[in-house]
C-alpha cells in the first residue's frame, strides 16, 4: 500500500502543525513542528510503527497543564479525522 502524508494544523497547543506519514493504516513517520522537542521525539520514537486506532485511543483527552489539549491530544485528533475521512492527503 502507498505512503498517504498529511498535515495538520494544531489548535491550543506551542506545536504549530503535526505532518503524518502512514502506511497500511499504521504510523510510518511524525513530525512535529514547534513544541517541546525533546517530549515530541520520544512519542515519534515510541508511535512509529503502531495502528492508528491504538494511538487515538492512547492519546485522545491529554491535556497539557491548564490547557483543554496537548500535543499527542491533538496528534490524536490528526488520525482521527484522517480515519474519518475529512482530512485529506498532500
Amino acid at each position: 500500500m502507498a505512503l498517504k502524508s498529511i498535515q495538520f494544523k494544531t489548535e491550543g497547543t506551542c506545536c504549530a502543525m503535526i505532518n503524518v506519514v502512514i502506511e497500511d493504516n499504521k504510523i510510518y513517520d511524525v513530525e512535529f513542528v514547534g513544541g517541546c522537542p525533546g517530549n515530541l521525539l520520544g512519542i515519534r520514537e515510541l508511535i512509529k510503527g503502531m495502528d492508528i486506532n491504538s494511538v487515538i485511543s492512547k492519546l485522545q483527552g491529554i491535556t497539557c497543564g491548564s490547557k483543554p489539549t496537548s500535543c499527542p491530544d491533538q496528534l490524536a485528533k490528526c488520525l482521527t479525522e484522517f480515519k474519518n475521512k475529512t482530512l485529506e492527503n498532500v
